[in-house]
């Protein structure tokens, strides 16, 4: 299957996310017309024909059919009684060589556990993981797990170390990547269990420049390249931060609009707050990465718009072009035994 052009082919969840199929598909011609990202759609053909006709785009986009799609509520177990759903469908599209990434804005549950029983984990990756981009200056930060392994073991993360470094080697052009753990305090002892013993484990890694604990107030700082932890935390960790930027953007803006000086001075550092402001919207960053199947999955914000879609298939084919899955295959194969769980 080959869409007009060149590049990688994207297979595009169009029945996923909160606004779907609309801002899926107009995001998909955003992409193709705006950004050279070679996709093909995968959902219900006639309501995808309908949308697409709304951008005169029939002609520039394929479409594959799958009348079924998981919803936005229903939870990991909904894969299994929709095997023909639309994230089934394009997981199977890369499984098949036809494609070379999927993106998808639905339920993280349904597409982590439809990647993983469609794509399956790469040799050695016990669980796969969840990484996002932090906007951190001068250099961003890789976060993960964000949400897919809630119930870690010490193990796990030092393997989500290595998936972070080849995402931040790979993905994000990063010289060596620091690994820093995410717990409650900054010496070795600090933290639970988990935490105590990732430490150790990471400490003696080979390959990870591990440069110790870090602490929430550490997340946007830039004190290392990669910050590892467990799903729960992480993505706790992460709707935490998406709550602030969101928080203190608003208490800005209302700060600006309360008087004559103050929208003077929002109007005089304009640019520097539309920089900021895109820097810190979580669509400009495309989405997370879920690492270590057999295949590039990008996960989009559920409430993505059409931008927000458009740069999650540029993410995708940026990866799937700078092959994100040979160099994690590479390092994962490359780590002592005595790290591994099989």
């Amino acid at each position: 299957m080959q869409a007009g052009g060149r590049g990688p082919l994207i297979a595009l969840d169009a029945m996923g996310g909160d606004h779907a199929p609309g801002e899926i598909v107009a995001g998909a011609v955003q992409a193709v017309r705006e950004r050279g990202v070679q996709v093909v759609l995968v959902g219900r053909p006639h309501e995808l024909h309908r949308a697409l006709a709304e951008h005169d785009a029939i002609a520039d986009i394929p479409i594959v059919r799958a009348e079924e799609a998981l919803t936005m509520d229903e939870g990991a177990l909904a894969t299994l009684r929709r095997p023909r759903s639309s994230i089934a469908v394009a997981c199977h599209l890369v499984r098949r060589g036809d494609a070379a990434a999927v993106v998808s804005a639905g339920s993280t549950a349904g597409v982590v556990t439809t990647g993983r029983l469609r794509l399956r984990g790469q040799p050695g990756v016990v669980r796969p993981a969840i990484a996002v981009v932090l906007p951190t200056r001068p250099r961003p930060t890789v976060l993960l797990d964000a949400g897919a392994t809630a119930d870690a073991k010490p193990e796990m993360l030092v393997q989500f170390a290595h998936l972070g470094v080849a995402y931040g080697e790979a993905g994000l052009g990063l010289q060596d990547p620091r690994v820093g753990l995410l717990t409650i305090g900054e010496e070795a002892e600090k933290g639970n269990k988990l935490a105590r013993r990732a430490h150790e484990l990471l400490t003696a890694a080979p390959g990870i420049d591990f440069a110790g604990n870090i602490e929430g107030h550490d997340l946007l700082t830039g004190k290392v390249d990669v910050v590892v932890t467990d799903g729960f935390t992480g993505n706790v960790a992460l709707k935490t931060l998406e709550g602030s930027v969101r928080y203190a953007f608003g208490q800005l803006r209302e700060t600006i609009e309360e008087g004559r000086l103050a929208r003077i001075g929002g109007l005089l550092q304009r640019s520097r707050l539309r920089e900021l402001s895109s820097r810190l919207d979580p669509e400009s960053q495309g989405g997370a990465v879920l690492l270590g199947l057999n295949g590039t999955v990008v996960i989009a914000h559920g409430s993505s718009s059409a931008r927000g879609i458009a740069a999650a298939c540029e993410l995708a084919a940026r990866l799937a072009t700078q092959g994100i899955v040979s160099r994690i295959g590479e390092r994962i194969a490359s780590a002592p035994k005595t790290h591994r769980l099989w």
